[in-house]
């Protein structure tokens, strides 16, 4: 195991226990230091000070522990423990009323660089760095050995999220593991959605809507509903549960609009009021927003970089803005980001531009995040990545 050194003064961040080291504050490398390599780093004194993963770019070192132990299987068998316990502490194993959650959220578990989501008896895993590709195996065997946790199958996911560039050992993308037929249905709440684990985005399904998805079933009844982006159909899914008068489900891809009436049919067979439309967002509002009284955004990431964060919040205030500009009095605005480079405020203000300039009367019922299965690390709150509020448009 190499050993790496901070450069003088570069040191504060780790004793407040955040998970990264940048690639500026590391002394020069080691020659034959390797892509994913488990390292130490100490201070420029020589004091210990954490182990991780190294990997080429920005985050040069995601951090594993600060506490100089092997990073071996028995360490990934006891995180994962904690990451199951945790999810049992929340009841959301054995109910039958849901069979899908997240089971590691990377640093708000103390795994950075590690995604796991599980649908039923399969864990979907995805690895963004270099360092977890190369424990997939040991994380999928651990898995298996999780005390009152059954799962037959673990699906490697990582073909995005991993970097294109970098030379790899083994594939991107498969089965680490499958005793059983893979169940391509999961309950969530009691509602059942296809999971696409080949050719879905993320991990086939958006878990971390879970708890906005219940709110927006609370509002919906009678009202006329937009769900914009709606990839699998989730929050239509449950405003059609909750009693809407008429849903439509908006989304610029095919596939998404396929799967959202594969969706709605699975759980209302007999429904005549969801309709599903391929189009441009921006189009259809301009064109049809008005037919609405309950209208939600849930856009893709419009800022993946820092770099682009000035061009996201300007599109986060137009399509706000749109949205706002075609509801009735007294309609409901249900607006996200996904954005981990936009924060809170940022958005907020975003959404704050877009109210002025409409010149409507804008109250916040709701402010909105991610559930308690996407924990965020108090020390690192670059995890806090799902905004949303709830508006009211008078």
């Amino acid at each position: 195991m190499h050993t790496l050194v901070l450069r003088r003064g570069k040191s504060e961040s780790l004793s407040r226990r955040h998970p990264w080291i940048f690639s500026g504050a590391l002394k020069p490398l080691p020659d034959d230091l390797k892509e994913g390599e488990v390292v130490r780093v100490v201070s420029s004194d020589g004091e210990y000070l954490a182990t991780g993963h190294w990997q080429i770019g920005s985050i040069a070192v995601r951090v594993l522990s600060f506490d100089d132990e092997a990073i071996d299987y028995a360490f990934w068998h006891r995180c994962l423990s904690a990451a199951v316990g945790l999810r049992r502490t929340l009841r959301l194993f054995g109910e039958s009323a849901n069979t899908a959650c997240r089971l590691v959220h990377g640093e708000g578990d103390g795994l950075p660089g590690l995604v796991i989501d599980l649908y039923g008896a399969t864990a979907v895993v995805q690895a963004h760095s270099i360092g977890m590709h190369y424990a997939r195996h040991d994380i999928a065997r651990a898995l298996t050995e999780m005390d009152g946790l059954y799962i037959n199958n673990v699906y490697y996911k990582s073909a995005t999220t991993l970097p294109e560039k970098a030379t790899l050992e083994g594939e991107r993308e498969g089965f680490l593991l499958k005793k059983a037929d893979v169940e391509d249905v999961a309950i969530e709440n009691g509602l059942r959605f296809r999971i696409d684990y080949l050719g879905g985005q993320k991990t086939g399904f958006f878990v971390d809507q879970r708890d906005n998805r219940n709110l927006v079933e609370k509002y919906a009844r009678g009202r006329r509903v937009l769900n914009m982006f709606c990839y699998t159909g989730g929050f239509s899914v449950y405003a059609l549960r909750g009693g809407a008068r008429h849903v439509t489900s908006v989304d610029s891809s095919e596939a998404a609009v396929a799967l959202v009436r594969e969706n709605v049919a699975l759980n209302f067979p007999e429904a005549q009021n969801h309709e599903a439309v391929a189009c441009d967002a921006f189009r259809y509002l301009a064109d049809n927003g008005k037919d609405y009284d309950l209208i939600i955004l849930d856009p893709p990431a419009f800022a993946k970089r820092v770099s682009a964060l000035k061009n996201a919040l300007k599109g986060y205030t137009r399509l706000n803005a749109a949205a706002m500009a075609q509801l009735p009095p007294g309609g409901l605005l249900f607006t996200f980001s996904c954005s981990q480079a936009v924060s809170p405020h940022d958005f907020r203000l975003a959404v704050f531009t877009a109210a002025a300039r409409t010149g409507r009367r804008v109250r916040i019922l709701h402010q909105l995040h991610q559930p308690a299965d996407h924990p965020i690390s108090i020390y690192h709150p670059e995890g806090e990545y799902l905004k949303g509020l709830v508006l009211e448009v008078e």
